[in-house]
């Protein structure tokens, strides 16, 4: 078989690293890749985005399956026109893909479904949506509708932080055309959790739960970020929790897209906030999460490849995916000034010292320099580790983190430490 991933980041490293273990594989190249996925594929220089030379690459090489990373290629469409030219793409249409790519969909859908999320408000206009503010309640949540690189969603506390949050939005359009429409809603209470499904349009099956930390700082402070570190499973998702997740959430999603006509294919991924009333979902995301999939794949014993050919060909149902029961935790390192500016091309140290077989670095910004590592981005590496609890998989992915050092590096020193507080 021939496979292609599109991508750069530690997720479509971990996506190659995976794939890589069936046997069968016998070319795997990315699209463009890092610095880490060039020593398992054929690195190939053309952008996610790319469609046209995407689809060009796939055709003259005989890709078998082409598994998609980053959101905007779905929501532009790539796997509506690879499958035109009968090729075998992992990942959901472009309508389907809606379900990340427009907030606005998403909440009309839920709300049509009758699953649980925040009340909300539309608005095209800022005078309309201001005129609301002034009589809202605070806090409140300003999204912007399309994708904004995890940067649209603004938790205001007060009337000041909402008006700036649209004039940021609609008037200045700092994210173009994404902010054409806001959603305006409740700000949900409780603790955030991620669940993944795997989906071929009628079937699915759910991966295990994790936990990402957005924000830069220890103690969830600071701005957002692509997201700093991340642990499976996540406590807070209990057995009883995950029951009424796919119960009230997964299962009327997949089921709702099948009956309005847009088969639901590849990875819807439910950005949850865990109230005192249940599960909420706060977002959808149709691929797999970063640095959530680190934490996930790693614990994933059946073959990656044989789930998603299964997925495209809508036969989810006859497989059996099993898991390991420990626990794994990826750290991200990052450049200093993440998430705002920072300089890159600092070589990276350190990373043949980590010899743990249950430790794995995925590489996410980085770049070979005539033939030193460099870092090449924001987020620059995930160290992930497994164990049998997650105060070990903590302990070993932080000792390892401790062997790698380059110029500006910074990470998190709490990543997994709200887990071990939790009491089920």
């Amino acid at each position: 078989m021939n496979i292609l991933v599109i991508g750069s980041g530690g997720r479509e490293h971990a996506l190659c690293w995976k794939i890589k273990q069936n046997p069968k594989v016998k070319k795997l190249y990315c699209a463009p890749g890092n610095g880490g996925i060039a020593q398992l594929a054929e690195c190939v220089s053309i952008g996610a985005e790319d469609i046209e030379g995407l689809l060009k690459f796939a055709l003259s090489k005989k890709i078998d399956l082409t598994v998609v990373g980053p959101e905007a290629s779905l929501v532009k469409g790539i796997v509506d026109v690879f499958v035109q030219k009968g090729l075998k793409i992992f990942g959901p249409s472009q309508e389907a893909a809606q379900l990340e790519g427009s907030k606005v969909y998403t909440k009309e859908f839920l709300h049509r479904r009758n699953i649980p999320t925040a009340v909300y408000k539309i608005f095209a206009s800022a005078f309309e949506a201001l005129e609301f503010l002034d009589k809202a309640q605070f806090p409140l949540v300003v999204k912007a509708d399309g994708i904004a690189a995890g940067k649209g969603v603004y938790v205001c506390q007060d009337l000041k932080e909402a008006q700036s949050a649209i004039d940021d939005i609609i008037v200045k359009k700092i994210f173009g055309a994404a902010g054409d429409k806001v959603v305006i809603e409740e700000c949900l209470q409780g603790q955030e959790a991620s669940v993944l499904a795997i989906c071929d349009g009628k079937h699915f099956f759910v991966l295990p739960s994790a936990q990402d930390h957005k924000r830069i700082f220890d103690d969830d402070l600071g701005p957002n970020t692509g997201g700093m570190g991340s642990y499976s499973p996540a406590p807070v998702v209990t057995a009883k929790v995950l029951d009424t997740v796919i119960a009230r959430i997964i299962e009327p999603s997949v089921r709702g897209m099948y009956q309005e006509g847009i088969p639901f294919k590849g990875v819807l991924y439910a950005g949850l906030m865990l109230t005192n009333e249940g599960p909420f979902v706060l977002e959808f995301n149709t691929r797999f999460g970063d640095p959530e999939t680190q934490s996930i794949l790693p614990r994933l014993q059946s073959d990656l490849v044989e789930i998603m050919l299964a997925a495209c060909d809508g036969r989810l149902n006859e497989l059996k995916v099993r898991w390991d029961p420990r626990a794994c935790v990826c750290v991200v390192i990052t450049s200093g000034g993440y998430p705002g500016s920072y300089k890159s091309g600092f070589e990276i140290t350190g990373l043949s010292e980590i010899n743990d077989s249950d430790t794995i670095v995925f590489h996410a910004g980085t770049k070979n320099d005539g033939g030193t590592l460099v870092t090449a981005g924001g987020r620059v590496l995930g160290v992930t580790s497994l164990d049998k609890t997650l105060e070990a998989a903590i302990a070993k992915a932080y000792e390892a983190v401790g062997k790698i050092n380059f110029e500006h590096m910074f990470f998190r020193r709490d990543i997994g430490q709200k887990a071990l507080k939790i009491k089920v």
